[in-house]
This record gives C-alpha cells, structure tokens and sequence, in this order.
C-alpha cells in the first residue's frame, strides 16, 4: 500500500533559489508529482551559484530539488504559454516566487489561472505582504530579516559587536517554504470541502516575523513597564524603547546562557549551553549538579527574581565550573540532575553524527555522475506510516520530453518546440 500523503497530487513549480524550492521538495518527499519549470540553458539561479565544480551542479540546488522532474520551458513564448496552460489545466497546486507582477505580465497571475482550473490551489511567495510600505523593495533572505526584527534583536548588545545581526537560520528562505507549505497543505484539505483552489500568499518578511513572536511579547511587556527582567541589560542597564539584543540570554523567563568549555581557546565551538529554571525544586537540582548548594540559602540566588538582579554573578560560576570540562562532559553529568543543557555543536559535528542519518533527520543522496553521493536535510518531521524516498535532483531539462509525451504533445510537436527554442536555448549572438 502507497502511504504517500500526496501521492497523486500534480504540482507545476515556476520557483527558483531557496524559498519556493524548498517548500516544492517537501511537497514532491510527501509523494507529489512536482514539475519544475525551468529556462531553457540557464536553469534554476542556483545550479550554477557556489559550485564545487564548474561541470556540476551546485550542493544549493542539489539540496532544494531532489525527487523533483526538470522541463526546461520559455514560458514567454507562444508555444510556451501554450504548454503551461496544458499543464495547468490538470495541476493541483501552482507555486510560483517570481516578483511582484511577473506572473500577471507573462498571463498566468491568480486570476487568470483559477479561470482556467478553478481546482488548481495558487502559491505565491513574495517579499513582503501586500498591505506593506515595502512591498515593492526587491526581498532576499536578509533583507526579510532585518524588516521584520530578527536582525534587531539578534546580537551583541554593547562593544565593538553592538551591530543587528541576521540568523544563520534561513528565516527569510527555508522558512518562508515551510510556511508556505502549511497554507498549500491547508489549501488541500480546504478544497475537499468546497471544490475550488484558492490563492495561498506568503511573504518572507511575515514567516520571519512569525518566528519574531517572543519578541512582540517583549516589546509589550516593555511598554508596559519599561524595562525586560529577563535580558542581561536588568538590572543595571538601561533599556530604551525597543526590545534590545540580548547575547545568547535563553529569551524567556529562565536564565540560560552559552559557556565556554575546555579547549575553546582553540575550538571556536567549545561551548555549551546551560539554563537554570525558575522552580524551585528544578533549581535545587541544579544547585546539587552544579555543587552549589551554598545558593540555596543565599538570598541573592535562592528565588528566580533574586537570580535576574545577579546574573552576572550567577553566568560567573557556572562558567567557572564548566571551564576545565569539555562540552560533552558537562553535557553529560548536568543532564544528570535534570537541567537543561546541551554542546554547541557545529556543521561538520552533525554531519559526522552517525546517529542522525535515521531516514529523516539526514538523508544520504546517491546523485550519480561527478556528484555522487551527497547529504541534506530530509523531511523535519516523522509519520508513523510513511518512510519517504529520496532521489536524486533533475538534470536540466532532463524530463522535458518524458512531461511533454505525458501531456498528449506529439514527437512532431516536441521537435517542433526544440527547433523553435520554446524549450531549448537560443544560439548566442
């Protein structure tokens, strides 16, 4: 029995770089038949962006469209518009993330699709929300994060590094796809109901401002009393009014922070991360692991209010206890008495975990060719009755007669749409 949850689902993907192919790969993992429309001899942006080497295609776009087939198609032609509209008179889901405008000019906007294929479920990407006094600002993925106060409250707070900062999270890309892969997904079962697609919006600045939401909660809670109990600046700084960086303060109402271990004079990611939680029986605990039960009966660090007004104090001994250990090692005897606590661990230490290569969390691909194997991300969740497969990436264009011949085209038509360069790239001048 075929448990792909979108087995049978046809998706006509018009999108390219990050934010609309990963929404797209999640959609062709779940078991949906995904298209990708790309330009004749040019391809998706990131074929060739950062590559390895100059004959193969980059790990950026191995990584976005795996399981995915590639129609190489100018869209802007007669005989292009002609196939498109075939393609989307069947399709189930249409996403595109092309800029504002661009679809509507070419003759395939919302409107004009829906009256083709009333069914066909819309997706669009854009930079920001249509309401927005920058709509019409040209989005990349930092350019999402800092109008949408990620980069303002990431950071350093004072020194030389006292600068916004974006995420190494791809808030603005990445994001923005699983975003919009929950609105297509709630399009889908929508349409059960009433028949008829609808037009999924999702811009990059609102899905970096989703994952914003505790920072809302702070400027609220700023207005209210004018200062953040819970930031490294309370109590001896001064707060202004606007939510600050905050360093690597946990962010809620625990009192969390990142500690250097041993070797980090020459491991940058020597570190580990350890919170304090607020009740009081937790922080006992904490204080037995630690061995720092002469806290229990101080009153500058046995309640959770008491432990805000010295965070300095309290951040210097925990460091001083985790400074002659290695990461793991506090890791594993603080774990001991219930704290939370877990080693900075970086790219290639997650690449070399063994642990994680368990059919989801990392997926070894077989591309074949020059590439070989190579790793990415597989579906971030699990189901109980689905394993997905995972294949290797289109080559350019490498399905466009096998999508044509399944569309009803003829061989005359498709040497007919090579001739004319409707799916081929025209000679240079």
């Amino acid at each position: 029995m075929n448990t792909a949850p979108l087995q049978g689902i046809k998706v006509i993907d018009f999108t390219e770089v990050q934010s609309g192919p990963s929404c797209t790969q999640l959609l062709a993992w779940l078991g949906a038949d995904v298209i990708k429309i790309e330009r004749p001899g040019v391809g998706d942006a990131t074929r060739n962006e950062l590559q390895f080497s100059p004959d193969c295609p980059s790990y950026y776009f191995l990584q976005l469209n795996s399981d995915k087939k590639s129609l190489s198609l100018d869209a802007a032609t007669p005989d292009g518009k002609k196939i498109l509209t075939k393609l989307l008179q069947t399709a189930d889901i249409f996403i595109e993330n092309l800029h504002p405008g661009a679809m509507e000019k070419l003759g395939f906007g919302w409107d004009e699709v829906h009256k083709l294929n009333p069914r066909c479920i819309y997706g669009t990407i854009k930079g920001f929300p249509v309401s927005s006094k920058f709509k019409d600002l040209k989005a990349y993925e930092p350019i999402a994060q800092v109008t949408a106060a990620a980069a303002s409250t990431t950071g350093w707070w004072e020194g030389d590094k006292d600068v916004p900062t974006q995420s190494g999270a791809a808030l603005g890309d990445s994001n923005t796809g699983m975003h919009l892969t929950i609105g297509i997904l709630a399009a889908l079962a929508q349409r059960e109901k009433t028949g008829e697609g609808c037009y999924v919006y999702q811009s990059m600045h609102n899905a970096c401002l989703n994952l914003c939401r505790i920072k809302t909660r702070d400027q609220l809670t700023l207005d209210k009393i004018g200062y953040l109990t819970q930031f490294p600046q309370y109590p001896d700084g001064k707060f202004g009014d606007f939510v600050p960086r905050s360093g690597n303060t946990e962010g809620s109402g625990v009192l969390g922070w990142t500690y250097k271990c041993k070797g980090w004079e020459t491991d940058p990611n020597a570190y580990v991360y350890v919170i304090l939680q607020r009740p009081l029986k937790q922080f006992e605990m904490a204080c037995k692991g630690l061995g720092f039960e002469d806290w229990l009966t101080n009153p500058d660090f046995n309640t959770a209010d008491a432990r805000d007004r010295h965070k300095k104090e309290v951040i210097a001994r925990i460091q001083s206890y985790c400074i002659d250990k290695d990461k793991y090692e506090v890791t594993a005897e603080l774990s001991k008495y219930g704290i939370p606590v877990g080693p900075v661990m970086s790219t290639k230490e997650i690449m070399d975990d063994e642990s994680l290569y368990d059919g989801n969390t990392l997926v070894k691909i077989n591309q074949g060719g020059k590439v070989g194997e190579f790793v990415t991300v597989g579906v971030p969740f699990t189901m109980s009755n689905y394993q997905p497969v995972y294949g290797p990436c289109p080559t350019l264009g490498g399905n466009t007669d096998e999508v044509l011949k399944e569309y009803g085209f003829t061989d005359q038509e498709i040497a007919e749409f090579a001739a004319n360069h409707t799916t081929t790239p025209k000679p240079k001048a």
